[in-house]
């Protein structure tokens, strides 16, 4: 690959996360020439059929001649999978696949083999989705590089600076949407106990997560100051904070991202047998 071309890329499952990542590939200008596309399950191609990318049932012709190898698969066939692969020790393997670490990917590869493993959430489908990047030490700037301009195609990106902070990142974003859609499911709930019809308490809730979230985004301020800037004394926002407050709303998140935090760890070590 010259400095200057666009890496071909070719994807190793056609899952959603991959067809995502292949969208916004090309939404942002990559060319469709430069992308391949692997699955065993003719059905699972099909709707690659309009972006116009190559599309292949074996995996190691679709990597053949890649530079960046995307592993888009189930964590519970990963191992059978990249043991499969003929990777070549200059192709980048970058691994979405969740809860796979970086040791058992080597012990699958090779010990030297550039490898980034990626932590994205599900708003990714969306094009909006935050995702996390760790490289290993066979990784040059050209492999980060790459790496992170894939990942960019659905979202935002961000390096950590070892591993381990991977098992926090999927406590916080990795699972952090669900959290966020129990709360809304919790406040339609509520709203329709207190006289709304369901459908007008989650237009109001949804479009009220929205703006909070743009709130949060395009400012400065942090969300503690955000919230004491809506939060009068002895007003409707503070008595409905006091009750969260009372009920330990700190120590339950608290909880529960370290709950999400362990079983990623105990995670890791299953699949990666």
């Amino acid at each position: 690959m010259s400095q200057n071309a666009q890496p071909v890329i070719a994807f190793v499952g056609a899952g959603n996360m991959a067809y995502s990542l292949v969208k916004g590939l090309l939404a942002g200008g990559h060319a469709a020439s430069q992308i391949r596309v692997a699955d065993p399950f003719e059905a699972a191609l099909e709707k690659y059929t309009e972006t116009q990318v190559a599309t292949f049932q074996d995996n190691n012709l679709a990597i053949a001649e890649a530079d960046v190898v995307v592993l888009a698969v189930k964590p519970q066939v990963a191992g059978d999978v990249v043991r499969s692969l003929a990777i070549q020790p200059h192709q980048l393997l970058v691994s979405i696949a969740a809860g796979i670490a970086l040791n058992s990917l080597c012990t699958w590869t090779s010990e030297t083999h550039p490898i980034v493993r990626c932590m994205p959430n599900t708003p990714a489908l969306l094009g909006v989705g935050m995702t996390a990047l760790f490289a290993n030490s066979g990784c040059n700037e050209t492999h980060r590089a790459n790496a992170a301009y894939i990942l960019d195609a659905a979202g935002k990106t961000l390096w950590v600076k070892n591993e381990d902070a991977l098992d926090a990142v999927t406590a916080v974003s990795g699972s952090g949407p669900a959290y966020f859609f129990r709360l809304m499911e919790a406040m339609i709930d509520a709203g329709a106990s207190l006289g709304l019809s369901r459908e007008q308490a989650k237009e109001l809730t949804l479009q009220t997560a929205y703006g909070a979230a743009l709130m949060a985004s395009q400012t400065d301020d942090d969300p503690a100051t955000l919230r004491e800037n809506v939060t009068s004394p002895g007003g409707t926002t503070e008595a409905a904070l006091n009750v969260m407050a009372e009920s330990g709303i700190g120590d339950i998140v608290q909880a529960a991202l370290t709950a999400a935090n362990d079983r990623s760890k105990s995670l890791a070590e299953e699949f990666g047998k």
